[in-house]
């Protein structure tokens, strides 16, 4: 019995050393978010998301070994805080009449976020640089699947009807497009009334799905 306690101790040691691994990498991709969003990629190094983050340089290319490696997971946190903010205000929404409005209008305010700022200038950057592109092009594959899912999921309709792919897909390109037209100036007036619109669209197509 005496031979396991060793192997007990180690293990005890090593949750907590894996929770501070964990609360350090989120630390990080959060200020790389956060930075992002503010002053865009070029100014968002790893020495000042680091700093940001409040961790030494060393600890954050202990996490992530090169700048591609953390913007790639920068991306994934990204979409994991995206869907999770979807469901959840989800929840809340109307059942019924004014449903399908609420739930455009909720995704649209989350492509306007500081989220949504943060990506873009990783999109911009990635069309230039090669090994970020080959990062950001596979992640975003799997951030347009998920996202896919998440509103078919909210929606409570199935995609087996012709014509509910590709309007789902459009609600989603819809969102993106209102996001860059609210990056420079404040669109929250012109963007209400095409929420609205384009939510009876939807309605028509939900019908027939449903």
């Amino acid at each position: 019995m005496s031979e396991t306690l060793p192997g007990r101790m180690s293990e005890v040691l090593r949750e907590p050393q894996q929770d501070r691994s964990r609360a350090t990498r989120q630390k990080l991709l959060e200020a790389a978010l956060e930075s992002l969003s503010q002053v865009g990629y070029a100014a968002t190094t790893v020495a000042v998301v680091a700093a940001r983050a409040g961790v030494s340089r060393g600890a954050a290319q202990h996490h992530f070994p090169t700048r591609a490696d953390l913007f790639a997971a920068a991306v994934e946190y990204m979409t994991e805080v995206r869907l999770a903010e979807i469901r959840e205000q989800a929840v809340g929404l109307p059942s019924g009449e004014g449903r399908t409005e609420a739930i455009v209008g909720m995704l649209a305010d989350v492509y306007t976020g500081p989220l949504f700022k943060a990506a873009l200038h990783l999109w911009v950057a990635a069309s230039t640089e090669e090994p970020l592109r080959q990062q950001i092009v596979r992640l975003e594959a799997h951030v347009g699947r998920q996202a896919h899912r998440a509103l078919l999921e909210v929606l409570e309709v199935e995609e087996r009807t012709p014509g509910v792919r590709e309007t789902i897909q459009g609600v989603l390109d819809l969102a993106r497009g209102l996001g860059l037209a609210d990056l420079l100036t404040d669109d929250a007036a012109r963007r209400r009334g095409i929420v609205r619109q384009w939510s009876l669209i939807l309605d028509q197509v939900l019908a027939a799905a449903r």
